[in-house]
């Protein structure tokens, strides 16, 4: 993080200053959260938890009967219990595989001063409460550090202060410590970005221009860093913070990098730091995994950047980059696009819209919508028949999108590379959301395997004729057709499309 900062980013004034995306709007929701809310994960069930002001306390935005979050209505979930003074800010964090959510570390606890706290807790929307998770053995500081479910399902965690690097079991919740050689610096500000080939990529923060991909392999102390070479510009920032002293002892920081986005062509955007003084201008870098080469992208203008900032892979495949001045930019592949003005902290939600937190929460609306049709999930095995309160499994390909379609700089992700089932209803046209989990992969661009997910029929659904869809990173499906019967009736009967 440059500084310590709040929770939330006031930005709230909305107009555009850009043609290309003038049409895209940012609209504050009907119902504003009980308390100002920050970092925002996508549960399996199409509702939004949001972590709260006090840093312990946790929040839900359901949408309205008709799937929109701008109308939707908030409740509160299960805060941290106060024994465990934990209150974290600026931690490494996920959804997993089975649809709970895990946080790790905090650069700051309750409010209090720099600490890179090392606990950690993981969240269960089925009994709504938490359970702590332990360090990995021999870690005493955790922090602001990078981290990603990897397509096997676990949680892979970087050390903010050395290269160790560390992976979760969510079933057994042990750790095991995996291979960091070759790594060039250590992982203090860097984020990462899954590759479709389960490889990670990161931006060198301390060691800048350099770029540097992690070849996963799922054994204990394996895993290697590679070089990917020098970025075109630096995309890092270093602003020269004096030392930051702390139990363990003091941490210089190296400075700062913007998020990275996978796109749906396969490159990968990158965007920088700068002070935002005129003769320093924040670059953006584009790489191509197929060839491993780097291309320069469009500069940010003059006085603007995208340091510790937040991004998101939009479903016409223009990625949404939330700027440190406020300003929002779309990157259509060539040129970096000024839009509204009210960033925060960004997620995709299944409506193709995403959410931006900050004083205020809203809804960005992009000017168009779902790009390539070949980008959508595709189901080719469903239930025809489904009832109330009952389980199905659900296959087809491209379940978890082509992205992970969120990133930060380094800590606050939230990505949503996995599915949602949503089902209307033919009559009525309400909207439900069936809570999915043990998705077969949390990879990404998965192309033609054929992958798979469990869904939990919702016990209040409304009965009779109704669409299904599968959505990823905000692209839905085509529908298939269903029938939602009563839990007193038996319903196993599957559909098979061959495409």
């Amino acid at each position: 993080m440059k500084i310590k900062k709040s929770i939330l980013v006031s930005f709230v004034c909305v107009f555009s200053i850009s043609s290309a995306v003038s049409a895209a709007s940012l609209q504050p929701l009907v119902h504003q959260p009980p308390v100002e809310v920050g970092l925002s994960f996508l549960l399996t069930d199409g509702s939004v938890m949001f972590q709260g002001s006090s840093f312990s306390d946790w929040w839900k935005l359901t949408p309205d009967p008709t799937g929109s979050y701008l109308n939707g209505i908030w409740t509160q979930l299960a805060s941290f219990p106060a024994q465990w003074n934990y209150g974290p800010y600026a931690f490494a964090s996920a959804v997993l595989a089975d649809g709970r959510v895990v946080i790790e570390g905090g650069e700051y606890n309750q409010g209090g001063p720099f600490s890179l706290i090392n606990k950690g807790a993981i969240y269960d929307p089925l009994q709504d409460n938490w359970t702590q998770v332990q360090p990995p053995p021999g870690w005493n500081y955790i922090g602001d550090s990078a981290s990603l479910v990897l397509p096997n399902g676990k949680f892979l965690l970087g050390d903010k202060l050395t290269t160790r690097i560390a992976e979760l079991d969510p079933i057994s919740l042990t750790w095991t410590e995996m291979g960091s050689t070759g790594k060039s610096d250590f992982n203090a500000e860097e984020g990462w970005t899954l590759l479709p080939d389960g490889s990670i990529l990161t931006v060198d923060v301390k060691n800048a221009p350099n770029t540097e991909r992690y070849l996963y392999v799922d054994m204990p102390g394996q895993g290697t860093w590679i070089t990917e070479g020098p970025s075109p510009q630096s995309l890092a920032w270093n602003y020269h913070l004096p030392p930051i002293y702390f139990g363990g002892g003091s941490y210089l920081p190296p400075g700062e990098t913007g998020p990275c986005i996978l796109r749906a062509d396969g490159t990968v955007f990158c965007t920088g730091a700068s002070d935002d003084l005129p003769a320093d201008i924040a670059h953006t870098a584009i790489y191509t995994p197929a060839t491993m080469l780097w291309a320069a992208g469009p500069d940010f203008p003059v006085g603007d950047d995208a340091g510790d900032t937040s991004a998101v892979l939009l479903p016409s495949g223009n990625v949404l980059i939330s700027a440190t001045s406020g300003s929002l930019y779309e990157f259509d592949g060539t040129q970096l696009n000024p839009g509204p003005f009210g960033g925060g902290t960004l997620m995709m939600l299944p409506s193709g819209q995403a959410i931006v937190s900050g004083y205020s929460v809203q809804v960005y609306t992009p000017s168009v919508g779902t790009g390539s049709a070949s980008w959508a999930p595709t189901i080719t095995q469903w239930p025809s028949d489904i009832a109330r309160g009952r389980s199905y499994s659900i296959s087809g390909t491209q379940f978890n999108g082509l992205s992970q379609a969120q990133a930060f700089g380094d800590e606050l992700q939230s990505p949503t590379n996995y599915p949602l089932v949503r089902l209307t209803n033919n009559a009525t046209g309400h909207v439900f959301y069936a809570r999915t989990h043990d998705h077969s992969t949390m990879g990404v661009a998965t192309g033609t395997a054929v992958v798979s997910t469990t869904f939990d029929v919702p016990p209040a659904i409304e009965m009779g004729a109704s669409t299904l869809e599968v959505v990823a990173n905000g692209i839905p499906s085509q529908p298939v057709s269903v029938a939602v019967n009563d839990d007193t009736i038996f319903a196993d009967g599957f559909e098979s499309n061959p495409r």
